[in-house]
């Protein structure tokens, strides 16, 4: 199955992350300052570059980490940028900073989660039935179902871990979008059933296939935030 990674842009700071690898070079530590505020996040500097791990710098920016299979979403709410210093760390967030909290508590680490696997899954089923059309290989009920199954069973778990507003608006769209590509996939398996030609590129000027396109750009532009917002896609 193919993961695809989310990690959202930390504004004004420039950090480079990545996966442990063998190194010919022993380890030098350094201090990471964002937006001008110490962090008590490793550096180590290796073959001339600088790396940090992802859970020190998801906790040096008040985010959170979210792993589904073999993807990690680093969500990141807008007031989190500036982390505080160090003095303050160990004694909680300011005065300042809570009266200023976004009232929107954002997407349970939970149905985060869950909402990626759904994401995936659908991916999936889109990429199965878009590759046999453009093929030509012969389409059937019994080559969609795992797929189909599969997302009615994530999109069940997502409405069990929906606990935040955030959530269960997220969650109407992860609907919409499994129904949408339920349609599309019902859809070519009647004209396929019918005996109707059906062009490699018809999925290219099917309005419900643009629709499942822009809309999983925008539930994936949301698990990257961590935040819900609703630009009309998936509606």
């Amino acid at each position: 199955m193919i993961r695809k990674q989310f990690i959202t842009a930390l504004p004004a700071a420039v950090l480079l992350v990545a996966p442990a690898i063998a190194l010919s070079q022993g380890p030098q530590k350094q201090t990471l300052i964002i937006n001008g505020q110490t962090t008590q996040v490793p550096v180590i500097q290796l073959n001339g570059h600088p790396y940090v791990g992802l859970e020190g710098l998801a906790d040096a920016v008040h985010g959170s980490l979210s792993y589904a299979g073999n993807m990690i979403a680093l969500s990141v709410s807008v007031g989190s940028a500036n982390p505080p210093s160090s003095a303050t760390t160990s004694m909680g967030p300011t005065p300042a900073s809570s009266s200023v909290a976004s009232p929107n508590p954002g997407f349970s680490r939970e149905f985060l989660n869950a909402g990626i696997e759904q994401m995936s899954t659908l991916r999936e089923w889109h990429t199965a039935l878009a590759t046999a059309i453009q093929n030509g290989i012969p389409l059937s009920a019994g080559l969609l179902a795992p797929y189909r199954a599969q997302a009615t069973t994530n999109l069940r778990l997502a409405l069990v871990a929906a606990t935040t507003p955030s959530d269960r608006s997220a969650y109407q769209l992860l609907s919409n979008e499994f129904e949408d590509m339920a349609k599309l996939s019902d859809k070519y398996l009647k004209l396929r059933a019918n005996m109707s030609y059906i062009a490699p590129d018809a999925l290219e000027n099917d309005a419900l296939n643009q629709r499942i396109i822009a809309c999983g750009h925008s539930l994936g532009s949301m698990a990257a935030s961590g935040q819900f917002f609703d630009d009309g896609s998936c509606n």
